[in-house]
Protein backbone atom coordinates (compact mmCIF):
# COMPACT_ATOMS: atom_id res chain seq x y z
CA UNK A 1 0.00 0.00 0.00
CA UNK A 2 1.59 3.89 -0.91
CA UNK A 3 1.13 5.73 2.00
CA UNK A 4 -0.20 9.15 1.05
CA UNK A 5 1.88 12.59 1.45
CA UNK A 6 -0.39 14.75 3.31
CA UNK A 7 1.89 17.86 3.34
CA UNK A 8 0.92 17.61 -0.41
CA UNK A 9 -2.59 18.39 0.47
CA UNK A 10 -3.34 21.76 -0.67
CA UNK A 11 -5.87 24.64 1.00
CA UNK A 12 -8.76 24.78 -1.35
CA UNK A 13 -8.54 21.70 -2.84
CA UNK A 14 -11.84 19.88 -3.22
CA UNK A 15 -12.67 16.77 -0.70
CA UNK A 16 -14.26 14.09 -2.49
CA UNK A 17 -15.68 10.83 -0.99
CA UNK A 18 -15.46 7.56 -2.43
CA UNK A 19 -19.06 7.52 -3.62
CA UNK A 20 -18.07 10.83 -5.89
CA UNK A 21 -19.74 13.17 -3.78
CA UNK A 22 -17.66 16.33 -3.18
CA UNK A 23 -18.07 16.64 0.86
CA UNK A 24 -15.88 19.89 1.29
CA UNK A 25 -12.91 21.87 0.52
CA UNK A 26 -9.72 21.82 2.56
CA UNK A 27 -9.43 24.72 4.90
CA UNK A 28 -5.85 23.87 6.14
CA UNK A 29 -3.91 20.31 7.59
CA UNK A 30 -4.07 20.41 10.92
CA UNK A 31 -1.34 18.88 12.48
CA UNK A 32 0.22 15.79 10.32
CA UNK A 33 -3.49 13.66 11.38
CA UNK A 34 -6.60 16.03 10.55
CA UNK A 35 -7.72 17.64 7.86
CA UNK A 36 -9.99 21.22 8.80
CA UNK A 37 -12.67 21.69 6.05
CA UNK A 38 -13.43 25.59 5.27
CA UNK A 39 -17.15 26.18 6.70
CA UNK A 40 -19.95 24.33 5.64
CA UNK A 41 -23.77 25.22 5.16
CA UNK A 42 -23.98 24.97 9.08
CA UNK A 43 -21.41 27.60 9.53
CA UNK A 44 -18.78 25.68 10.87
CA UNK A 45 -15.47 23.92 10.43
CA UNK A 46 -15.26 20.19 10.34
CA UNK A 47 -12.47 17.68 10.89
CA UNK A 48 -11.52 14.71 9.29
CA UNK A 49 -8.67 12.64 9.71
CA UNK A 50 -6.27 12.09 7.24
CA UNK A 51 -6.23 8.56 7.66
CA UNK A 52 -9.12 8.42 5.28
CA UNK A 53 -7.20 9.82 2.44
CA UNK A 54 -7.21 7.32 0.27
CA UNK A 55 -5.55 9.10 -2.77
CA UNK A 56 -4.67 12.50 -3.84
CA UNK A 57 -5.24 13.85 -7.76
CA UNK A 58 -3.80 17.05 -8.09
CA UNK A 59 -6.81 19.90 -6.12
CA UNK A 60 -8.87 16.97 -5.39
CA UNK A 61 -8.14 14.83 -2.28
CA UNK A 62 -10.03 11.39 -2.65
CA UNK A 63 -11.14 10.05 1.04
CA UNK A 64 -12.13 6.14 1.19
CA UNK A 65 -15.16 6.77 3.58
CA UNK A 66 -18.31 7.63 1.42
CA UNK A 67 -19.94 11.03 2.10
CA UNK A 68 -22.81 9.58 4.61
CA UNK A 69 -20.16 7.99 7.04
CA UNK A 70 -18.25 11.10 6.18
CA UNK A 71 -21.07 13.24 7.57
CA UNK A 72 -21.91 11.03 10.58
CA UNK A 73 -18.05 10.96 11.58
CA UNK A 74 -16.67 14.24 11.38
CA UNK A 75 -15.67 16.61 14.27
CA UNK A 76 -17.72 19.79 14.16
CA UNK A 77 -15.23 22.86 15.12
Amino acid sequence: MTSINVESIKNHADVIASCGTKVGEVYQLVGADQIKLTKHGDGHHHLIPTSWVGEIKGEKVILTKDSQEVKDTWLEV
